[in-house]
């Protein structure tokens, strides 16, 4: 961090976007953790629940494409705050997800009544959801230089994992304890606290009031002065596509997206299938797992500095760090032939691959502010995003085939092998075809 003369109001917007990134994932989270017990309450199959899933990130795909271009347009301000308002509107949905659907089948929806109900909340959730990752980008490309971007991004993407602590920690206690309603409705309360202290206190820099002049002309400090006037002039969005930068980003999405979602989506109910394990009783492994996560989302933010140090350039230190991380992922090839040791074994495996795709992730956001205008950030975050939610979709629907398929023969366990090999190789093709597209920096202008 800077020095007091500097000032550190920068990292009061930082902790506001830890702060939404971690509601983000708190509202996420709770239906896979009362997966298991909603898929007895409403006698639901995987696939049904892979359809379940895949619709809120169809959804999130679709609304990623057109929600970047939006908070270019009006500003991160009033955009951030209009998400988070839809995706807590969301979330309280869920828990009137049988009257919602009893409703849909009135209007001639054929589909069963409670999936029916969770379907709408959670393309609800999606659309709302869709807006935290852009705008959040958005803002670091505001607030901070190039030299801190990736750290800052490390930072409020780990309120990823601290909500993904904070869920197995506290939903099942409270859906034991007052019922899996109240779990839905108390977590959408908390995104209303959110709105009211950003309205508050985030305002973009040459209207922030909190901001002292050295903390200004810093964040300032690496702008490319040929380059200032065009920062406020959004690219045309078809031009964008005609980048390799913008293809590099949306494959590297769409490549490691998945992963990341079939670890909190499916994750519950590994451990109720391949370990008998209740709803209480994965609080404890699914804490630890995502506690390690934060490491990786901090230190992977981190570690590009170690090559800027010497050198490189922030992209290429980037994409180094990049190539490191890729590795860590294949020890969830072990997931699986480790697993008769006890549950343990794959939990920390698996949490070791979550917890690189944390680092890659904060790394492969900031890769974008390096080469775009801050005027064009959000969209092509948002065109990433939705390859990022197609690659979700797939990796969803392709578990649910392949668990029903192989837990029909008995050889579930075979299911979670193919489906834990692919996550494991992911991050190193994703890191090969982005490197062939861009083999070095170059600025968009």
């Amino acid at each position: 961090m800077s020095s007091p003369r500097i000032g550190n109001y920068r990292w009061v917007i930082c902790g506001l976007l830890f702060f939404a990134t971690t509601v983000n994932y708190l509202d996420r989270q709770v239906l896979s953790l009362l997966a298991p017990a909603l898929s007895k309450e409403f006698a639901w199959s995987n696939s049904d629940y892979a359809n379940i899933t895949a619709v809120f990130q169809f959804t999130y795909a679709i609304a990623m494409l057109f929600v970047g271009r939006f908070i270019d347009a009006i500003g991160t301000k009033r955009a951030f705050g209009t998400a988070v308002g839809v995706w807590s509107f969301g979330a309280l949905m869920h828990a009137y997800a049988v009257p919602i659907g009893t409703a849909l089948q009135a209007l001639g929806i054929g589909i069963p009544v409670a999936i029916a109900g969770f379907m709408l909340s959670r393309a609800v959730l999606a659309i709302g959801e869709s807006g935290n990752f852009p705008a959040a980008i958005k803002a670091t490309a505001e607030y901070f230089p190039k030299t801190e971007r990736s750290f800052a991004t490390g930072i409020f993407n780990s309120g990823a994992n601290v909500g993904a602590i904070l869920a197995p920690l506290t939903v099942p206690w409270i859906a034991v304890t007052w019922g899996w309603q109240t779990a839905f409705i108390a977590v959408a309360a908390i995104g209303l606290v959110w709105m009211l202290l950003w309205q508050v206190y985030y305002d973009t820099p040459d209207r922030q009031r909190r901001l002292g002049a050295p903390e200004r002309a810093y964040i300032a400090s690496d702008s490319e002065p040929a380059a200032v006037a065009e920062e406020e002039v959004p690219l045309p969005w078809f031009h964008l596509l005609g980048y390799r930068q913008t293809w590099a980003f949306a494959f590297g999405k769409f490549m490691t997206d998945g992963v990341w979602w079939f670890y909190l989506f499916w994750l519950p109910k590994y451990l109720a299938a391949q370990y008998g394990m209740s709803t209480t009783d994965i609080a404890l492994p699914l804490a630890v797992l995502y506690s390690m996560t934060m490491i990786g989302s901090i230190g992977g933010g981190w570690f590009p500095a170690f090559f800027m140090k010497r050198g490189h350039t922030p992209y290429d230190g980037r994409m180094r760090a990049m190539l490191v991380i890729a590795f860590f992922p294949l020890v969830v090839l072990l997931a699986q032939p480790l697993g008769g040791l006890g549950y343990w074994a794959p939990v920390l495996l698996i949490g070791i691959g979550a917890s690189a795709h944390q680092a890659w992730s904060a790394n492969l956001f900031t890769t974008v502010s390096d080469m775009f205008p801050k005027a064009s950030v959000a969209s092509v975050v948002g065109i990433g995003g939705m390859a990022g939610g197609l690659g979700g979709v797939t990796v969803s629907k392709l578990g649910g085939w392949i668990f029903d398929a192989y837990g029909a023969q008995g050889r579930l366990a075979t299911g979670y092998m193919i489906m834990f090999s692919l996550c494991a190789l992911a991050y190193l093709v994703a890191w090969v075809v982005m490197k062939t597209l861009v083999p070095r920096y170059k600025k968009i202008a």
